[in-house]
């Protein structure tokens, strides 16, 4: 897995009429005909919410929904970008001067993140341009990834156009690393089934070192995915990035609690090492150390016995300076242990014969929220993951419950399709 490049196809984009239509919108737009395509799926999180930043194991799988880009390279400086979807503005700019305005969370500069990525990693400071198309079938701001997606894809597209290679796993690690440069401080789940995702299976993604395992899913099993419609722009607000200061402080409490060396840890999951601990311990550390109410800036840093402006400065990001923090750390561990339990609860608790027809999990965003809403989506976001091993025999009242939700049904073993380079 981990020496594993992204599939490279032949296709004839005449056989294709995604690709075709993609082909005369470029030319239009270009004058020049696209010399290669790429693609990268969006993701559905099935177990494991808001967890993957604290270092703990998830369990996603890709949709076949995706982000399209249709690239000619040229033999100037200049990057132009443009998308199918007339909401989202051409853009031009030089491929080596690439700035990211971090207040300004624009389409294009999700793509620019993908692109800094591979030419940070390389070293590069002269890149040929390029001309690229983006279409995407992803519907924004839904909790389906197309952020990441997108960077994912522009990280593909400037390695294919350097003529450079790297693993799936090298890529999954750069883009990670890359979209924090619009703002957010993800964890890498997004990124990393984007690029590791395989026909016909979810993936246990673990972190340090980043791998994936295969969690065969159920033979005719039919994952529904419900799209509210209502959009939550994780790097537009400040939402996302205080839930992840919250657990990061959490981390760093706890450790200074137990004698660790608390200034270098970013993660819960390293304090957990560290101490030796079962999930189910650690809960019990969380009691003894945290309280529940709201923790004031003046209070963290009378703890860590730093300043405010130690704080602002070298732990918290800039949207995340207002107000105060949680730590809502006992959610994110009990995500996490049943985020550990998820494999084996997939194959011993949804056999085909069982007589569990259906399971409806509702919640946050429209990726699959585990039994409670987060702090990081806005309260009327209403949506939700639905499974069915017999999808047939749904009861009238649950077909009604989604019935006023735009549906995108995904019948998981045929549709799922990885990362790839067409030519």
């Amino acid at each position: 897995m981990a020496a594993e490049e992204p599939t490279t196809r032949r296709v004839q984009v005449a056989e294709h009429p995604r690709l075709l239509k993609l082909k005369e919108m470029f030319n239009s737009k270009f004058g020049s005909t696209p010399k290669f395509y790429v693609r990268a799926p969006g993701r559905v999180n099935i177990i494991g919410e808001h967890i993957d930043y604290c270092g703990y194991s998830v369990l996603p799988m890709a949709v076949e929904q995706d982000m399209l880009i249709a690239v000619e390279p040229v033999k100037t400086h200049t990057l132009q970008l443009a998308n199918t979807n007339p909401l989202y503005p051409d853009f031009s700019t030089s491929a080596n001067n690439i700035h990211i305005d971090k207040t300004k969370p624009l389409w294009h500069n999700y793509f620019l993140c993908g692109f800094k990525g591979i030419q940070e990693h390389f070293g590069l400071s002269k890149l040929t341009g390029m001309n690229c198309l983006v279409d995407g079938n992803i519907p924004p701001g839904s909790g389906l990834s197309s952020s990441s997606a997108l960077v994912c894809c522009a990280g593909l597209v400037t390695l294919t156009v350097l003529g450079m290679s790297l693993s799936k796993v090298e890529l999954a690690e750069i883009c990670a690393k890359s979209e924090r440069y619009i703002g957010t401080e993800g964890g890498g789940m997004d990124q990393s089934i984007s690029f590791l995702a395989e026909e016909g299976t979810a993936k246990l993604i673990e972190f340090s070192p980043l791998r994936a395992t295969d969690v065969r899913l159920p033979s005719g099993a039919v994952f529904v995915i419900a799209n509210s419609c209502v959009e939550a722009n994780k790097a537009a607000s400040s939402h996302f990035n205080v839930r992840v200061m919250e657990c990061r402080l959490a981390a760093k409490v706890l450790a200074k609690h137990k004698g660790l060396q608390w200034d270098k840890v970013l993660r819960l999951e390293e304090v957990q090492t560290k101490l030796g601990v079962s999930l189910q311990e650690m809960l019990l550390v969380t009691e003894d150390a945290l309280h529940a109410e709201p923790y004031s800036r003046e209070e963290i840093c009378r703890y860590l016995g730093i300043s405010l402006e130690e704080l602002r400065t070298q732990i918290l990001t800039p949207n995340t300076q207002d107000g105060s923090l949680g730590p809502k750390v006992h959610d994110s561990l009990e995500q996490a242990g049943e985020a550990a339990q998820c494999p084996w609860c997939l194959l011993t608790c949804c056999p085909a014969s069982s007589r569990m027809s259906t399971k409806l999990i509702t919640g946050g965003t429209v990726a699959a929220r585990l039994w409670r809403s987060t702090a990081c989506s806005p309260p009327n976001l209403e949506a939700g993951l639905w499974f069915s091993l017999r999808p047939k025999q749904c009861k009238p009242s649950q077909r009604n419950y989604l019935g006023h939700l735009e549906l995108a049904r995904l019948s998981v073993p045929q549709q799922i399709s990885p990362l790839s380079v067409l030519f």
